[in-house]
């Protein structure tokens, strides 16, 4: 019985060997794919029940894992599609059926539809910018899409929103604001200019009027430019009254009026105050746009615009895409603005390591890895996105030149213990003859 057992250990060795084999010749082979994760074989021992006084062999097993959470080197390109997740995370990209997949392999390309999509032709998912700032989906894949960027076309942003900070001299001289806009002798303490864009498209130019009215209360007041007086004084503001007019349905002036409250300890604006910190501006034919202002100051200091953003832009066609280290995706238009499209997300699991590795070098969640967790770059634990780069496989050549002699040694041995039982048992059968 022990021959026979001898015999069947040295079968399993060399199975074992086989195995080991197996990996390292699929590491080698995939040592330059962008995001491979190497698989290496582990071996346990099989033993059998033995008598008082015999002993029968065993054997050994093999698992094949996989060192998915060691990352490889960075190899930086040209392509700023080309992505590489900076510390733990994975890709969440898509099969042509719409099937959710993790992977490290960021070398992605627009297909004929602007479609992300990398060398196995899974497709980058993304949360859209379409309905307001995303949040990702913790717990699940709902709510990601396709990447899709198409650069053919024009396209006009409307404005909607903005933010204005900046400081109001605390010493300025109380003003009474003029009676009525086509007042040519109104007065303000200060202006300035911010440009806004229609639902075509249209550059609109508006002058912002800050008047000091009583200590710590400020007006805010909006005209359009183009319907102002010309001269050394933009007063009066009236509005064209020829229907033909392309500025005829601009609104009448001014467009809004605000009343701004400041602390008198801090300088800082009363949020709770006057009109409050925000400021709608309405013209006809357009969405309003709501000016943010809770950052304004008053302070003995002179009048200074400290920041000045309002979204939107002109009819302009993509220039190229951005992509920073939080997954921001963003188009640049020709006209230079920049508008944000997806936030790419990353995903992880409790046990990466045991992830279900599938073809196209993408991975599964599995019982033994547990349920994925998706929230975006920098952020709960997740790497940085690096844009102009691919993560290269983690492949190390002379290790698996040195695995693959060891396998080739053992596996030779293994064979010799074989033989070995095969010539004893040859004997022991002919004992009879």
């Amino acid at each position: 019985m022990s021959l026979y057992g001898m015999m069947r250990t040295g079968v399993s060795g060399m199975n074992a060997q086989s195995n080991r084999l197996g990996t390292v010749a699929d590491n080698i082979a995939n040592s330059s794919t962008a995001g491979y994760k190497r698989a290496f074989t582990e071996f346990s021992s099989l033993v059998v029940p033995n008598g008082s006084g015999s002993y029968n062999s065993g054997g050994v097993t093999t698992s094949v894992r996989y060192d998915i959470t060691k990352n490889g080197v960075m190899n930086y390109t040209t392509s700023v599609s080309d992505l590489a997740i900076d510390g733990d995370g994975f890709f969440v990209v898509q099969n042509g059926s719409g099937g959710n997949f993790l992977t490290r392999a960021g070398s992605f390309v627009p297909d004929g539809e602007g479609r992300l999509v990398n060398a196995a032709g899974f497709y980058l998912t993304g949360y859209s910018y379409a309905n307001g700032t995303p949040s990702a989906t913790a717990n699940g894949f709902a709510g990601l899409e396709v990447v899709t960027i198409k650069e053919s076309g024009l396209t006009a942003v409307p404005s909607t929103s903005g933010e204005f900070s900046a400081n109001l001299p605390e010493t300025a001289e109380v003003l009474t604001p003029a009676a009525g806009v086509n007042d040519p002798d109104s007065k303000y303490t200060a202006k300035s200019s911010l440009v806004v864009y229609g639902n075509l498209g249209k550059e609109i130019m508006l002058d912002v009027y800050f008047t000091k009215t009583d200590d710590n209360t400020w007006q805010v007041a909006v005209y359009n430019k183009a319907n102002a007086a010309t001269g050394d004084s933009p007063f009066p503001y009236a509005n064209p009254t020829d229907p033909a007019d392309p500025d005829f349905a601009n609104g009448p002036s001014p467009l809004a009026i605000h009343e701004l409250v400041f602390n008198s300890t801090t300088g800082q604006l009363d949020l709770a105050g006057g009109d409050g910190p925000s400021m709608d501006i309405t013209m006809p034919g357009n969405a309003p746009i709501a000016i943010d202002f809770s950052q304004m100051s008053q302070l003995d200091s002179p009048y200074a615009v400290s920041e000045a953003f309002v979204n939107g832009n002109a009819a302009s066609a993509i220039d190229r895409i951005e992509i920073a280290t939080d997954g921001t995706l963003s188009a640049v238009f020709q006209n230079g603005t920049k508008r944000a499209l997806y936030q790419i997300p990353v995903a992880t699991v409790q046990s990466p390591d045991q992830l279900a590795v599938l073809s196209g070098n993408v991975f599964s969640p599995s019982n033994d890895s547990g349920d994925v967790r998706i929230g975006f770059p920098n952020e709960g634990g997740f790497g940085k996105m690096v844009s102009g780069a691919v993560e290269t496989s983690n492949v190390d050549i002379a290790t698996e030149l040195t695995s693959m002699i060891e396998a080739q040694r053992n596996y030779t041995a293994n064979s010799k213990v074989f033989q070995t039982g095969s010539e004893l048992l040859d004997v022991l059968v002919n004992l009879k003859r």
